[in-house]
């Protein structure tokens, strides 16, 4: 994925479009550790093959901007990583986020007008390359789009875990990316599944998405499958507990600088699990010879077709407000799942 690619354009050969266009934007920044402020900064036009987005709805990925926003990310992991169109290094000042929808005000022809989804940070416009925007489909409420990079890690998570027709399943961790896994897990033919979260209130969302649900006391064990998204030492071992024999545990959290402790001197040898890592910045291993990123992303926004899905949509609040609303959500959570922040 490229960079940034905000680049000079000669003013004599601006449309009168053009010419109307902004020259400046806002964008969030993570300035030190729970601090955040919006900057202005300058926009130049778009150059041959890029595009002008106004920005419509951007989405918090609650996990992972909360480690941002503590300074959480491992110095090994500082390039790892970094968003497509990340601005700074880590841990800070740093302009990160990868949940944007917005439609195209200047650019090539047939996309004027278009409705887009860009792994680009919160800001309210912003230039980019054609090739980093995806159409979203008509089915698709531009509102609802903010969920695609969460369900693309699902989709990948489920690639890597390759569950199999009428396979018990378990899902450890009721965030957005543990819901959506189980969400797509339960549309497998025959397959059992079960949503396992400590708070009581992800029943709703569980029933609204068609997916059994379970506080971890009451959890199914002997599962032939087992996803953990808990982001909790605690989860990933309760992910150890309910797997059956020679069953496969397929993480999906990112601890950041947070140690990791599990009990593997219990039965996780004598019942021969699998425990095996998941991450999004690489195409799972069995679809990557036929499948690419612009490929996999197409899919996520193809399936974000089911209303239901809005219920993942748990709170919404202006731009303006966005640093207040950042260190609010990393400090305590509470209900969150995807938090969407919408643009004047």
């Amino acid at each position: 994925m490229p960079g940034e690619s905000i680049r000079n354009a000669s003013r004599s050969a601006r449309t009168p479009s053009q010419r109307e266009a902004p020259t400046s934007a806002r964008a969030y920044w993570v300035t030190g550790p729970l601090q955040g402020e919006l900057r202005d900064e300058p926009l130049a036009p778009p150059g041959p093959d890029e595009a002008l987005v106004r920005t419509l709805y951007t989405g918090i990925s609650r996990g992972t901007e909360a480690l941002v926003l503590r300074g959480e990310v491992p110095p090994s992991e500082f390039a790892g990583m970094r968003a497509p169109f990340q601005v700074g290094d880590f841990p800070w000042p740093v302009k990160y986020g990868y949940c944007n929808v917005g439609r195209v005000e200047d650019g090539p022809p047939d996309w004027v007008g278009q409705s887009v989804f860009c792994l680009y940070p919160h800001q309210s416009a912003y230039c980019v390359p054609i090739e980093a925007l995806h159409r979203i489909p008509d089915a698709v409420p531009p509102g609802r789009a903010v969920l695609a990079a969460n369900l693309e890690t699902a989709v990948n998570g489920l690639w890597d875990a390759a569950p199999r027709i009428g396979d018990r399943i378990a899902v450890v961790g009721a965030g957005s990316v543990g819901v959506l896994c189980a969400w797509l897990a339960a549309r497998i033919p025959g397959c059992r599944v079960e949503l396992i979260d400590i708070n009581p209130r992800r029943a709703e969302i569980a029933e609204r998405l068609g997916v059994d649900f379970a506080l971890p006391a009451d959890a199914r064990g002997d599962a032939d499958l087992v996803i953990h998204a808990s982001g909790s030492s605690a989860g990933l071992e309760q992910a150890l507990a309910l797997a059956g024999f020679e069953a496969t545990v397929l993480e999906l959290s990112w601890y950041g600088t947070k140690p990791v402790t599990l009990p593997l001197g219990a039965a996780f040898h004598r019942r021969r699990l699998t425990l095996r890592s998941s991450q999004v910045g690489q195409v799972a291993t069995a679809q990557r010879a036929r499948w690419d990123y612009r490929r996999r992303l197409g899919l996520a926004l193809a399936l974000l077709v089911d209303p239901a899905l809005d219920g993942l949509i748990s709170g919404e609040d202006d731009f303006d407000d966005l640093p207040a609303v950042q260190a609010r959500l990393a400090e305590d959570p509470g209900d969150a799942l995807m938090h969407r922040i919408r643009y004047r």
